[in-house]
């Protein structure tokens, strides 16, 4: 042992006498060494909260104004299952617009208990254009194709309903209905099915159900627009002297009222670590920094995510359409373009994006990228495709595509938030002491005020059931 330490002491003489310059492991006492800020990959593009218009909520409360609008009910159904039986939860059946507003919880599962679930095969004709019309029927799981016939009777596709969905309402409240349209299982697809006369029955046994049929009835004849809403009667092409008639703009007398939500935090620094490891680089600052991008990144997911006001929950039925194949094609962009005026973006999952590229490729159409904001990001139709990994993405491998129109002034998706916070550190945002602990800890309240709204229904639009794998 004696022998091995003399030997190394040696080897370090040796170097010694040979180096001719200060060594790096020595230098290093005298300096510093280069570090990068505390990074995160948490941290993402955050292209909702870049460009969403934002809106300035004194108050905490947004109020939607809009006109009258007498379309009811146009919810997606629940269902539940035991074992292989399927059957459709009493309460839901209010997204039914007939059955909207109905209070009689045994006259509602008095309806459900007569629905008949039916089990169709791929390709099977559920219901053939110009048959009778005698049932309403709930898909519980599945997609079915409408399809009608063009000018010169060539079959068109009308749309592809999936899980939730129905069809065939009026029947239960039209006379002598034929069904205008082919409904035709896509895949394979369970349904449950009301039968006219079972309806008709239970509706002359029940005073009730009579009495609402009727108020539908009569809500339904009143005049609309092709929106639903209250109609504004305007005279044109007249000559002469005639005399025109009055008119008024109806509102909604119960508008929506969005408050704003939170995300909130306390972040703890040790006052020791404050105090004496605040060089080169500002401990609190650095803490504070990576607090506020998680807190941004939380902001993004609620305005995706929550049921309250989250985009995903808050887009109208009738803007919700579905893949008519698997993965999204340029068709399913072209009619989710087609159904609003002035889309300012796609909003996608980066998985998304690339089933996209692939079906592009695979039609040999290559659109081209547009700039924003300095970056360069895919487009469909001068329509720029902004990446967005807060869009949920499920088990079986499906998520959904967001296209919106945005600003206040354009009617469309707006972001809220209030600004003039006490202590505010950014726009929506702020920190604020909550004082020293027993420990020498010091804490700071971080705080995110925001919420999302639509104001008009057609301002966003959704692809679901997207499929993602190859």
């Amino acid at each position: 042992m004696t022998s091995s330490l003399k030997s190394f002491e040696s080897r370090e003489e040796q170097e010694h006498q040979q180096r001719q310059s200060l060594s790096t492991a020595a230098a290093r006492n005298l300096t510093h060494t280069t570090k990068s800020v505390p990074q995160m990959q948490e941290i993402s593009s955050r292209w909702l909260l870049r460009k969403l218009p934002w809106v300035e909520v004194r108050g905490g409360t947004y109020r939607v104004n809009r006109r009258m609008n007498y379309r009811l009910g146009d919810g997606r159904l629940t269902f539940t299952n035991t074992g292989a039986a399927v059957h459709v939860i009493p309460g839901e059946l209010r997204e039914i617009a007939l059955l909207a507003g109905v209070e009689d919880e045994e006259l509602l599962r008095a309806i459900a208990d007569r629905f008949v679930q039916q089990e169709y095969q791929s390709g099977q004709v559920i219901v053939e254009f110009g048959s009778v019309a005698d049932n309403l029927y709930l898909i519980a799981h599945g997609k079915v194709d409408k399809i009608g016939f063009g000018a010169y009777g060539d079959p068109v596709s009308l749309g592809v309903l999936a899980d939730g969905e129905k069809f065939g309402e009026k029947v239960l409240v039209a006379d002598d209905p034929i069904w205008g349209y082919t409904a035709k299982a896509m895949t394979a697809v369970t349904i449950l099915a009301l039968p006219r006369a079972a309806f008709t029955e239970l509706t002359s046994r029940s005073e009730t159900l009579r009495s609402h049929v009727e108020q539908f009835r009569d809500k339904a004849g009143r005049p609309q627009n092709k929106h639903g809403e209250a109609e504004i009667t305007v005279a044109a092409g007249h000559t002469g002297e005639p005399e025109l008639a009055g008119t008024y703009v109806d509102y909604e007398l119960t508008p929506r009222e969005y408050e704003l939500s939170v995300a909130q935090t306390v972040l703890r620094v040790h006052t020791r670590v404050a105090d004496l490891y605040n060089e080169p680089m500002n401990q609190l600052e650095q803490q504070l920094r990576l607090t506020v991008e998680a807190l941004r990144e939380r902001q993004e997911y609620e305005m995706v995510n929550n049921p309250e006001f989250g985009l995903l929950h808050n887009a109208d039925l009738r803007q919700r359409i579905h893949t008519r194949g698997g993965p999204p094609t340029p068709d399913d962009f072209d009619e989710l373009l087609s159904m609003r005026r002035g889309t300012k973006f796609f909003l996608a999952h980066p998985q998304a994006i690339a089933a996209f590229g692939r079906e592009c490729t695979k039609r040999g159409i290559y659109p081209p990228p547009v700039e924003m904001d300095g970056h360069t990001v895919p487009s469909w139709r001068g329509v720029p495709v902004l990446p967005c990994g807060k869009i949920p993405v499920t088990d079986t491998h499906t998520t959904s595509i967001l296209a919106m129109r945005t600003g206040e002034a354009e009617q469309g998706v707006v972001g809220l938030r209030q600004t003039g916070l006490p202590d505010e550190y950014l726009p929506g945002l702020n920190v604020r002491f909550m004082g020293i602990s027993d420990q020498a800890i010091m804490s700071y309240l971080v705080s995110a005020y925001y919420s999302a709204a639509v104001l008009v229904p057609d301002a966003l639009g959704i692809l679901d059931h997207v499929e993602l794998s190859h």
